[in-house]
């Protein structure tokens, strides 16, 4: 028996347009709509863990910051320079992009969170103040939290710590900081500095996020080991008491680095760069950095620094005109 395989030119069109509305995969029809979905525009919760010895270690992040130009920030070195470092890195030459990695350690006996964000205040744009959303989303509770070590008291450190009601946003955690920074920015005459103008504003969130809280500040002194595995080291330069956390558990160590490193290009590649307008004191911030980072570098201690390239983990090496840094990969398999 034959089989009439031919096909009218009408029966063709009519089979062809039907395949292309309908769509098929391996035999199954599958309706074209299905193909169309709206954009998300939205990313995950901003949270990765690791471990740190036998502490667990939690990345939360406050979101990013936009600080325009790059060449604008930076000193000692030239508008081309800064470019051509940018290029040969694969970053963005014209928007200056900083992250606000927050660092929560759970020792098994206390939860410590380094550092807060900026809160409510979005003088650096729309993208920051996500903290307390992430903290959550990580399944934290911000009434857990026992203690929060600040590196300093700029106000994309310390501007997460109260809220607009004027009510603690950690109200069972003890705030550590050095005594130099509290008294530099919980000071009232800083209200009339007009130059630099980033004084006030520093001033005026110190003043609203430490000040009402004084009964629950300890300050930390150089060396101190304050609480089990957590040693201050003094990091003067960009402020005046700026503070760098070493955490050790058994064999293992992280620093804690603040705005010791605002970012591992511009500053590391050439090490003597006075890299920020903020700094205080832009010369010792300069040789502050050097002196704690051939110390990094020489005994191979993972850094974590607030304003990296999420999650905010590497190590660095020593090269010819300065340091590289090398972020350490995630690992989302596991937490150990």
């Amino acid at each position: 028996m034959r089989t009439n395989l031919s096909l009218s030119r009408r029966q063709f069109f009519a089979t062809s347009t039907a395949a292309a509305m309908v769509g098929l995969v391996g035999g199954i029809p599958i309706p074209s709509a299905l193909a169309k979905a709206p954009l998300s525009n939205t990313q995950a919760p901003y949270f990765y863990r690791f471990k740190i010895g036998s502490i667990e270690a939690t990345v939360v992040s406050d979101g990013p910051l936009s600080l325009g130009q790059p060449s604008a920030t930076i000193k000692g070195t030239t508008k081309e320079e800064v470019s051509k470092l940018l290029t040969d890195n694969f970053l963005d030459t014209e928007k200056l992009i900083l992250e606000q990695n927050a660092l929560i350690i759970n020792t098994g006996d206390k939860i410590v969170l380094f550092d807060t964000g900026m809160g409510t205040y979005q003088l650096l744009g729309p993208t920051t103040g996500r903290l307390l959303n992430n903290i959550v989303a990580a399944g934290i509770r911000p009434q857990d939290v026992d203690a929060i070590c600040l590196t300093h008291a700029h106000f994309d450190h310390a501007g997460g710590i109260v809220g607009d009601d004027g009510k603690s946003l950690f109200p069972n955690a003890t705030i550590y900081i050095s005594e130099a920074d509290y008294n530099f920015y919980t000071d009232e005459s800083k209200l009339l500095v007009t130059d630099p103008p980033s004084l006030k504003r520093h001033a005026e969130r110190a003043l609203k996020n430490l000040k009402p809280l004084r009964d629950r500040v300890v300050f930390v002194k150089d060396g101190q080991e304050f609480l089990p595995g957590i040693q201050a080291i003094a990091t003067p330069g960009h402020t005046v008491g700026h503070t760098v956390y070493m955490i050790t558990s058994g064999k293992q160590k992280v620093a804690v680095t603040g705005d010791l490193i605002h970012h591992t290009v511009l500053v590391m590649e050439r090490i003597q760069t006075e890299f920020f307008k903020p700094d205080w004191d832009s010369k010792q911030a300069a040789q502050t950095r050097l002196r704690m980072l051939e110390m990094f570098a020489a005994n191979r201690i993972p850094l974590f620094g607030y304003h990296f390239p999420w999650p905010g983990l590497g190590h660095i090496v020593k090269t010819a005109e300065g340091f590289h840094y090398i972020p350490t990969a995630m690992d989302l398999s596991k937490v150990g």
